[in-house]
């Protein structure tokens, strides 16, 4: 476990490139929350379009 604590120290201490930092970590788990969300939006969209008008909506 304190190999695991040492490479994300040297991570955040810009000391490893193979690895993500804490910050880059928090980033891309906020960054696939607001993907997530952005998809449920969309396929919410889509299906409300097709409800609205059946005819005009263009294959997924």
């Amino acid at each position: 476990m304190s190999a695991e604590l040492a490479g994300r120290a040297d991570a955040d201490e810009g000391r490893r490139d193979d690895r993500l930092s804490s910050d880059e970590r928090a980033e891309l788990a906020v960054l696939r929350r607001e993907k997530r969300r952005l998809e449920t939006e969309n396929e919410i969209l889509r299906k409300a379009a097709a409800y609205v008008a059946p005819d005009n909506v263009l294959p997924k």
